[in-house]
């Protein structure tokens, strides 16, 4: 055989098809495009439209791109003669064999989607997740994204989070920071309440909130007393530190709060 009839029946192939493959390419193109393009206004227009919810977004646009890039394919397929009903038999075959292959990839798009509708937690909120715990970044098709206080990316699979125990710090508008110390029981509970109630107003407490001091438990030389302060939950952390400096300064002022001494 020589190097005619190796090269020749390729060759005749292409130019005979050289208009399909050319269609087909821009097609494939166009359709790149046109799936980040539309999934891109989509998820601008879900935050936009609900209230700038950045949760739904992510998912719901990677559906619309991959739904695109499907489409896109079964045209470019079409323009070689693959007839639509045998594209569909062929990926009907595939898909079960995939879904049968990649069970645990499923799971987490069906996870995804159960997030979603449930919202055990929204984007920007503070969860613990079995361990996982971070801030969430984003909710996407096969896991969510989050981020450590401490700048640490974390990735966890959706079907992960579905199954866990998840408890969210920012579910609510407000959490109570809870501080105890310790003054001599000889002390005048009266005068403590009233010194730290003024000495931790500030910034981080709650506009509608009085801060509570209150007896937690008594013992033969000392009481334990708590306080509490009512701070915006995205706050606590800041918070507590702060109400924290603000508590020993009090209790520094005030010697602890322990009688004079006699003379």
């Amino acid at each position: 055989m020589n190097n005619t009839a190796i090269f020749g029946i390729p060759t005749a192939w292409f130019l005979g098809n050289l208009w399909s493959l050319l269609v087909a390419l821009a097609v494939l193109a166009a359709g790149w495009f046109l799936a980040g393009l539309v999934s891109g206004y989509v998820r601008s227009l879900l935050g936009t439209k609900l209230k700038r919810d950045a949760t739904v977004g992510p998912l719901v646009s990677q559906i619309v791109r991959y739904a695109i890039l499907f489409v896109t394919c079964i045209i470019v397929l079409g323009q070689f003669g693959v007839e639509t009903a045998s594209i569909l038999a062929v990926l009907g075959a595939a898909g079960l064999a995939i879904a049968l292959a990649l069970q645990g990839t499923l799971s987490n798009i069906a996870s995804g989607i159960l997030l979603i509708f449930l919202r055990p937690f929204n984007v920007g909120d503070y969860i613990d997740a079995d361990g996982i715990i971070g801030t969430v970044v984003e909710v996407g098709l096969f896991g969510t994204e989050l981020r450590t206080h401490d700048g640490v990316f974390v990735f966890a699979p959706n079907s992960k989070l579905s199954n866990a125990k998840i408890t969210n710090y920012s579910r609510g508008a407000s959490r109570v920071v809870e501080l105890k110390f310790n003054v001599p029981r000889s002390a005048d509970i009266g005068r403590v309440r009233s010194e730290v109630q003024q000495g931790v107003v500030g910034d981080y407490v709650a506009a509608d909130s009085q801060p509570e001091v209150l007896v937690d438990t008594l013992a033969d030389a000392t009481v334990t007393m708590v306080l509490r302060v009512r701070v915006n939950s995205r706050d606590w952390n800041m918070a507590r530190a702060d109400l924290q400096e603000k508590l020993k300064t009090v209790l520094d002022r005030a010697g602890g709060f322990a009688p004079p001494a006699q003379a």
